[in-house]
């Protein structure tokens, strides 16, 4: 079957690898290259985020930790560290805790955390991860053509389009509950740290991920926000509030301040309408779910 796959990201690029894999003649159209896509600013730690539907995401992510597992093994810049996610009242006890290797609650952290999640998940770096995607996609003879579409309509030559187009997957689709929310994030270089944390409670989200060359270091979560120039002051905060966190951040090097817009949507929507299958509304989970989400893609292709 000829697919038509809208979109360059990471969600894009996997479904579009997962259908050639199946056998499907495929062509990418996307808006940016994959460097200049929000997938490229993501901090790259697989965890949860609370994106709905729980239960559908819960598992399109256990596919991802063992996709991304398996990667961990090959060079595409993905490793898998230990980390907690910290909290600031007693944190239920989560539904993926009972399949996550080495899960544990711990109830002896400094003040003004009660407590954290403790476990081993995968850590992608984006940039060398996003190299090794597209030349993947590549090898699997997908072509990638650039230009912005006004309407889904404009893919030609396709029996079945996808639309996985991120931000702009809402207007292609006439869905008009996918809205932009900005996350800002500062580069340092990396000291050695060996764990990621997160602080899930703070008011501002903040959490530290090592990535071996450098750290990725935030963030905001603005919603409405339009436009990717970095706020110094932003950056600022962000510095110090994980330095606070981590202090062994203290003599780092800033490397660069990035933002992207994450796809927000009161659920992720993936289903087949006719001859589109739709796959957008990722929020900031867009690499997490990807593997689950291009499984499912392929399944609805038939």
């Amino acid at each position: 079957m000829r697919i038509g796959v809208v979109g360059g990201g990471v969600v894009g690029l996997t479904c579009a690898l997962r259908l050639a894999e199946a056998g499907h003649t495929v062509t990418v159209t996307s808006a940016d290259r994959v460097g200049d896509t929000t997938s490229s600013v993501a901090g790259g730690l697989i965890y949860p985020p609370g994106t709905q539907p729980e239960d559908r995401c819960a598992g399109w992510m256990a596919a991802g930790v063992g996709e991304f597992t398996r990667l961990s093994e090959k060079d595409a810049g993905i490793r898998v560290l230990p980390g907690r996610l910290l909290h600031r009242a007693t944190a239920p006890w989560p539904a993926w805790a009972d399949t996550t290797p080495g899960f544990v609650r711990e109830d002896d952290v400094p003040s003004p955390w009660t407590n954290a999640l403790r476990f081993s998940t995968p850590v992608v770096d984006l940039a060398r991860y996003l190299g090794w995607l597209s030349g993947a996609v590549a090898e699997a003879g997908v072509a990638v053509e650039y230009r912005r579409l006004a309407s889904l309509a404009e893919v030609a030559d396709a029996d079945l389009v996808v639309n996985a187009a991120g931000l702009g997957g809402g207007a292609l689709a006439g869905d008009g509950t996918v809205a932009p929310v900005g996350g800002q994030v500062v580069h340092l270089t990396d000291p050695g740290l060996t764990e990621w944390i997160v602080d899930e409670d703070a008011a501002v989200p903040t959490y530290v991920i090592p990535h071996g060359g450098h750290v990725v270091c935030g963030g905001t979560e603005e919603r409405g926000r339009t436009g990717i120039r970095p706020d110094p002051e932003v950056a600022e905060d962000i510095l110090r509030r994980c330095r606070a966190l981590v202090p062994e951040l203290d003599g780092a090097d800033v490397l660069g301040t990035r933002v992207g817009l994450r796809p927000w949507r009161p659920e992720v929507r993936l289903d087949r309408d006719g001859d589109v299958i739709h796959c957008y509304g990722h929020g900031g989970a867009g690499v997490t779910l990807s593997w689950g989400c291009a499984d499912e893609v392929v399944a609805l292709a038939g």
